[in-house]
């Protein structure tokens, strides 16, 4: 949990809200922030509430590069509004962090989808539904194994990120299923 996260009393990093709170990774570097579902789900790529994303106005200001990424990601996507322009006209990013931001925008062409052929998304939770020998990692990750709060590679629509056994691997979406 980051410094960012004990100043709100360890609430969502972008709007607050305090349940049902998840650890996602932002894509490319993989820093994690603590998001609630609302947020997990609009960053994923459901059509946005700009009315939620107020919170943006705030939150936007963090020290932490993640939340500071996912806010002006979220403004980008929202900035026909015009507060959101307004703020992401204010929002100043360190180049490094302004590079991150940019990196890990997906694309709309770029749609993940499990074996089944569901839609995944961001913070999503899949199930392994083959054995796979995780090379350089000396383990198998077996089926059934629940890959909970998975990252989407933004430029790769068959690959998605997830932590198995305490390692941060990259798996094909051709072995896992939408849980």
């Amino acid at each position: 949990m980051s410094a960012d996260d004990t100043l709100n009393g360890g609430g969502c990093a972008l709007c607050g809200a305090t349940e049902n709170l998840a650890m996602v990774a932002v894509t490319p570097r993989d820093d994690e922030v603590l998001i609630c579902p609302t947020c997990a789900d609009q960053i994923a790529g459901a059509e946005p509430d700009p009315q939620h994303w107020r919170c943006l106005q705030s939150s936007m200001w963090s020290t932490d590069p993640a939340v500071q990424v996912l806010a002006w990601r979220m403004l980008t996507r929202l900035r026909a509004e015009g507060w959101a322009a307004d703020a992401l006209d204010m929002l100043y990013l360190e180049p490094e962090v302004q590079e991150w931001a940019e990196a890990g925008m997906a694309g709309p062409d770029v749609v993940h989808r499990d074996s089944n052929g569901a839609v995944l998304a961001q913070g999503d939770t899949v199930v392994l539904i083959k054995d796979l020998p995780v090379k350089g990692a000396g383990f198998t990750a077996k089926r059934g194994t629940a890959v909970r709060g998975i990252s989407l590679v933004a430029d790769n629509a068959g690959h998605i990120e997830g932590r198995v056994e305490g390692q941060r691997i990259v798996i094909l979406t051709e072995f896992v299923k939408k849980k």
